[in-house]
């Protein structure tokens, strides 16, 4: 199989009077396979494109980072539709429903950065349902005593422990 690529000086789209718009990239990709003839469609070759805005990458690098994020965008989708609960609007409003789905993909955002800042290596993977049930959802009880509320946390020491650090390493509102 033969892979060649093109950086094409092209832009489709039509600019009114005094419109800017991001500029973006386009590369064309011809995927030929030796034995041309064996394809499902009897074609010689096959024709992709490439649509980006970045710029910083040389042709090659930019098809090969393209490639490594394959199959990210569904597994975010999944997270959104199945975890988070996106899949299902709650009306048949349309702000609502958009509202909904902001909602939706701050929570993720806000869960990830948590991930990344706050929580050990161990939860990196971790998916929305996990966290929900080793982190936020614990039973504890509130206790109003000698003029202090008091929470009592039915958790390990541990957990406890980890939960501290955590927090200690979040940043402080400014």
């Amino acid at each position: 199989m033969v892979c060649e690529y093109a950086e094409l000086p092209w832009d489709p789209v039509e600019r009114k009077a005094g419109e800017v718009l991001d500029e973006v990239r386009y590369l064309a990709i011809r995927v030929t396979r030796w034995q041309g003839g064996l394809f499902d469609d009897g074609a010689l070759c096959k024709h992709y494109a490439v649509v980006t805005n970045r710029f910083d990458f040389d042709g090659k690098r930019l098809l090969e980072w393209h490639r490594e994020k394959a199959g990210s965008i569904e597994a975010l989708h999944h997270v959104l539709k199945n975890e988070l609960a996106a899949g299902v609007m709650p009306c048949g409003r349309f702000g609502a429903n958009a509202a909904w789905l902001r909602l939706a993909v701050m929570t993720h955002n806000v869960l990830t950065a948590l991930k990344r800042v706050a929580l050990k290596p161990e939860h990196l993977r971790a998916r929305p349902k996990r966290l929900r049930f080793q982190i936020f959802c614990s039973p504890g009880a509130l206790i109003h005593h000698a003029r202090k509320l008091v929470v009592r946390v039915q958790r390990m020491t541990g957990q406890l422990a980890e939960w501290a650090e955590a927090w200690s390493a979040l940043p402080a509102p400014g």
